[in-house]
C-alpha cells in the first residue's frame, strides 16, 4: 500500500495533539485506548498485550500519567505502583527535582555534538565516583542496563587479556548477546544458541562451586577475565546470598587475577536500604553496572564503573569500548544529577530500608497465617520476594490485587515469586492500604481452595 507524506503528516498531528494536550475529551481517551491496542498488534507485537495480562484481561487500561508512588490510566483510574518499572521508580513517578532539570537543560540544550567536550557528562561522572564504593572512579555512560554490562564485560577482557566469565544460574544480567550469555535462565537463553563462547554458570551464593570453576577452567588452559554477580537476584526471585558470600568471591578473585564486575542495575542507588546492594557484603568490586533508578525514574541511562588500575587500555584508544551517540547525552545527565542529589538529600536508602523493614515484617505475619499459599518472604529494603506454592496462586493474587488497582510483579515469565518494588516516595497509608490487599485476597483464595477441596 502506497503511504503518502499527506497521510503520515496527518498522523504525526493527531498523535501530537494528545500529546501536547492539557485536557482531553472524552472521545479522545478512548480513541487513544483503542488506537493503543490496535498499534501494538499491528506495528508493536500483539504477544505483549497478553503476555502483560497477568495484571488484566481488560485491554481498557492504558497507562497515561502519574506522580510519586501512582499512575493513571486515560480515564484517570489511580495505580498504587507497587512494580515501579522492575526498580526505576524510586524516586516515584516524575519527581519534581528530576522534571525540573531536564526542562532546564532542554531549554539550554538536548544533545551533545559528539566533537566538542560536553560538561554535564563529565560532572555526572565526578558525582558517581563520589558515591560509589572505593576506588571506583571511571565511567562509561550508556543507554540501558544490558548496554552497561556488555562494556563491563568488554573492560575486563581489555584489562585482564584473559578470556572466560563465570555468572550464576537464575542470575539476569540483559537480551543482549554478551549480557544474555551472562544470564543464568534458560527460558531467556534457549532461543539464540548457541550464545557467545566462555561463558560459564554456578549456582548463585556458592562460592565454593565459583572457586572450583576458576579451578577446572585455569587446570585445562582456559583463563578467567572476570565473575558477574549480582548483590541480590532480582530477576532471579529476589535472592539473597550468604553474609560471607561476596568477601569470599572478592578473595577468590584476587587469588586467580581475575575482575569481580557486580550488577547493581537493579539494587543500585538505594533500593535496598544502602546507595549500593555490596555494600550489605562490604566489598569492593573493580566494575560495577548501574542503572534503572539511575535516571531518577525520568531519564533512560545507565552506566559502567571501573576501578583506575583496570583503565590504562582505554587511556590509548578512548573508544576501543565503544563510541556510544546517545550515551550520556546532557538530557539524561541532567536527569541522573538531579536524581542523585534527590537520593542524598532526602536519604532515600534510610527511607527504603525502614519502609522496607516495615513491609517485610507485616509479610512475615500473613505468611504465617497462609503458609499453605504464601511459602516465603524474602528482599531487602524495597527489594522484597512474596515466593507461593506455585505459579497459579501468585498469578491470582497479581489479578486481584490489580482489581484494587494494585500493581505488583512478577518475574518476567512466572508469578511464582511476585516482587514488591514500590518508589521509597509511597506513603505508610499507601503500604497499609497494599498489605490489606494481600491479606483479604489470600485470605479468600484460602476459603476457595479449602471449598474445592471438600466439594
Amino acid at each position: 500500500m502506497q503511504k503518502t507524506r499527506e497521510e503520515s503528516l496527518d498522523l504525526a498531528k493527531s498523535i501530537l495533539h494528545f500529546i501536547e494536550s492539557k485536557e482531553l475529551t472524552e472521545e479522545e481517551k478512548s480513541r487513544i485506548v483503542s488506537d493503543s491496542v490496535e498499534n501494538f498488534g499491528l506495528y508493536v507485537n500483539s504477544a505483549i498485550l497478553k503476555h502483560r495480562k497477568a495484571a488484566s484481561t481488560d485491554f481498557s487500561f492504558v497507562e497515561w500519567e502519574g506522580e510519586g508512588a501512582v499512575f493513571r490510566d486515560t480515564k484517570g483510574r489511580e495505580f498504587i505502583d507497587c512494580l515501579g518499572g522492575y526498580g526505576v521508580y524510586l524516586l516515584g513517578h516524575r519527581h519534581p527535582n528530576v522534571v525540573k532539570a531536564v526542562e532546564a537543560q532542554i531549554k539550554r540544550y538536548a544533545l551533545h555534538s559528539q566533537e566538542l567536550v560536553d560538561p554535564l557528562r563529565g560532572y555526572l561522572s565526578k558525582l558517581v565516583a563520589a558515591i560509589t564504593p572505593g576506588d571506583l572512579q571511571y565511567s562509561y555512560l550508556t543507554n540501558c542496563g544490558t548496554e552497561a554490562n556488555e562494556m563491563a564485560l568488554k573492560l575486563a577482557r581489555i584489562a585482564t587479556g584473559k578470556k572466560c566469565f563465570i555468572s550464576t544460574t537464575n542470575g539476569f544480567h540483559g537480551k543482549t548477546f554478551g549480557s544474555l550469555s551472562a544470564s543464568g535462565k534458560a527460558v531467556f537463553r534457549e532461543p539464540y544458541m548457541p550464545l557467545l563462547p566462555g561463558f560459564y554458570h554456578v549456582e548463585f551464593g556458592n562460592a565454593d562451586e565459583m572457586e572450583k570453576m576458576i579451578k577446572n577452567l585455569e587446570a585445562t588452559g582456559e583463563t578467567v577475565a572476570g565473575i558477574m554477580v549480582e548483590p541480590i537476584q532480582g530477576e532471579g526471585g529476589v535472592n539473597i546470598p550468604p553474609q560471607n558470600y561476596f568477601k569470599r568471591l572478592r578473595q577468590i578473585c584476587d587469588e586467580h587475577d581475575c575482575l569481580l564486575i557486580v550488577d547493581e542495575i537493579q539494587t543500585g542507588m538505594g533500593r535496598t536500604g544502602k546507595m549500593f546492594g555490596i555494600e550489605h557484603f562490604e566489598v569492593i568490586p573493580d566494575i560495577m553496572t548501574i542503572g534503572k533508578a539511575f535516571g531518577g525514574g525520568v531519564m533512560p541511562i545507565a552506566a559502567m564503573v571501573a576501578r583506575p588500575k583496570f583503565w590504562t587500555k582505554l587511556e590509548e584508544n578512548p573508544f576501543l569500548l565503544g563510541s556510544s551517540t546517545f550515551g550520556g547525552n546532557p538530557l539524561c545527565c541532567a536527569g541522573a544529577i538531579a536524581g542523585i542529589k534527590t537520593i542524598l538529600e532526602e536519604n532515600i536508602p534510610e527511607m527504603a530500608k525502614d519502609k522496607g523493614d516495615y513491609i517485610l515484617s507485616r509479610l512475615v505475619q500473613i505468611q504465617k497465617e497462609h503458609s499453605d499459599l504464601l511459602v516465603a518472604v524474602r528482599g531487602k529494603g524495597l527489594l522484597i520476594g512474596m515466593q507461593f506454592a506455585n505459579n497459579e496462586i501468585g498469578f491470582e493474587l497479581a489479578k486481584r490485587l490489580f482489581t484494587d488497582n494494585i500493581l505488583v510483579g512478577g518475574t518476567l515469565n512466572n508469578s511464582r515469586v511476585i516482587r514488591i518494588e514500590p518508589p521509597a516516595v509511597i506513603s505508610y497509608e499507601q503500604i497499609d492500604q497494599v498489605l490489606y490487599g494481600i491479606h483479604q485476597h489470600l485470605e479468600e483464595m484460602r476459603k476457595l481452595q479449602h471449598q474445592a477441596i471438600h466439594n
